[in-house]
């Protein structure tokens, strides 16, 4: 059983930052690629930032720049910096995992932490 718990969301003003983290139940070695999602009311769910075992980044053009993701293997977590906050970067952000099975790739999704960003 794959475990993500997400922390570090609150209501920030614009311009400011916070650091979210999303904790496994045990080790993130496993895990091909682990990623941070986010969906704002009304819009579907988009990819924020992945990275993958190897460390290889890819993040949305709308956070380039700003949104740094990083793990830290010894602690099973996977870190999203994110600076510079806009009022458009409200929303809930979700932790994703993906784990290599025979049959094909496995997800899994924390329960999300809420990132408020007032003007």
């Amino acid at each position: 059983q794959v475990q993500l718990v997400e922390s570090g969301g609150g209501l920030v003003q614009a311009g400011g930052s916070l650091r979210l983290s999303c904790a496994a139940s045990g080790s993130i070695f496993r895990f091909n690629t682990m990623a941070w999602y986010r969906q704002a009311p009304g819009k579907p769910r988009e990819l924020v930032a992945a990275i993958t075992a190897g460390g290889s980044t890819n993040y949305a053009d709308s956070v380039k720049g700003r949104f740094t993701i990083s793990r830290d293997n010894a602690k099973n977590t996977v870190y999203l910096q994110v600076n510079s906050l806009k009022p458009e970067d409200t929303a809930v952000y979700y932790c994703n995992a993906a784990l290599g099975t025979p049959t094909g790739s496995r997800y899994y999704w924390g329960q999300g932490t809420q990132v408020t960003v007032s003007s």
